[in-house]
């Protein structure tokens, strides 16, 4: 009979990480680990309170599985029982992992998908001042790819500063649902002009509409906006991308189904993260292959991360060892 444990750990970011919705100094997160004969899994979430979760109620959706896991129940049917979601993420993570680990396979070779290589990830930039977002971006001077975090008011004057420190480097952009629809237009021809990349959600989730009756010059990509294949059909027309993330998907099962479907309807694809540890990263960076724009850096922005932690080596983030994760 399986047994079920959970955990809350709790690991401080350096300094500070700042988006338009406010400012974190540690990073809270559940890990679930379900436990067969000698063999444990291992799946790490982060409860997001702009989806209406908190630690407490993610542990309750865990919790509630328990008998159903003691009884059997697999990744299929993990998806029946809970919505898409960190508590689904946690645990359809930890099933990837024990069976790899009871199979002796690793978890690529499971979801059917060739052996990963090391991927460019994106380096993020916390929401501050232009000054302090181009220090910021001379001090990861050799990152190829920066992510900014932007907020509104500014945000041109933002994008703007961090191109004259980094002219070289690749910008893509998250402004964390933050414009208004009046900021659209002139916003996106400004970033073309600074050769951004991308546009990370920069409407509301419930008032994007707009989106499909603006030009977009710059590629917009939907984060708060989709969650899972349910949302592709309503995005068509109003976004270029999809980003990618475990915690909203439920889990590595439902991200790989996302992206194959988002490719069919035409979607480019980010795979990105929540503010989170080695543990939670590992299971995306399989998806980071089929993706245009990776963005699995959160280990890079705290102060300590998991033993048999992800190895970076500048912008480039390797595959997991199976003493980690799958």
């Amino acid at each position: 009979m399986r047994g079920l444990s959970v955990r809350q750990d709790e690991f401080p970011i350096q300094g500070s990480f700042t988006i338009s919705r406010g400012s974190r100094t540690a990073v809270q997160v559940l890990v679930a680990e379900i436990i067969d004969g000698d063999c444990r899994g291992l799946g790490e979430c982060v409860p997001y309170a702009r989806y209406g979760e908190g630690l407490a109620s993610v542990r309750r959706q865990i919790e509630g599985v328990r008998p159903a896991l003691a009884d059997g129940l697999d990744r299929q049917g993990l998806a029946d029982a809970l919505p898409p979601g960190a508590a689904r993420n946690a645990l359809d993570c930890a099933l990837f992992d024990l069976e790899a680990k009871q199979g002796g396979r690793r978890a690529w070779e499971i979801a059917g998908l060739p052996a990963p290589g090391p991927l460019t990830t994106a380096f993020t930039l916390s929401l501050d001042s232009p000054a302090a977002m181009a220090r910021a971006a001379r001090a990861a001077a050799g990152r190829s790819l920066l992510k900014l975090k932007l907020g509104g008011d500014g945000d041109v004057e933002r994008v703007a500063a961090v191109r004259q420190a980094a002219p070289g480097a690749r910008i893509i952009v998250d402004a964390n649902e933050a414009w208004s629809p009046a900021m659209l237009a002139p916003f996106s021809r400004a970033l073309a002009d600074l050769r951004v990349e991308l546009i990370e959600q920069p409407l509301p989730a419930g008032g994007d509409e707009v989106l499909a009756a603006t030009a977009r010059p710059v590629p917009v990509c939907a984060d708060e906006s989709c969650h899972h294949r349910g949302d592709l059909d309503r995005l068509a027309g109003r976004y270029d991308f999809v980003n990618v993330k475990l915690d909203k998907t439920g889990g590595l099962t439902e991200a790989l189904a996302l992206v194959r479907q988002a490719r069919q309807q035409g979607f480019g694809v980010m795979v990105g993260c929540m503010l989170a540890t080695s543990l939670a990263m590992a299971p995306a960076t399989l998806i980071g292959g089929l993706a245009e724009f990776v963005d699995l850096d959160g280990p890079l922005l705290l102060a300590t991360d998991r033993d048999q932690a992800l190895v970076y080596r500048g912008d480039q983030v390797e595959p997991p060892t199976a003493a980690l994760w799958g």
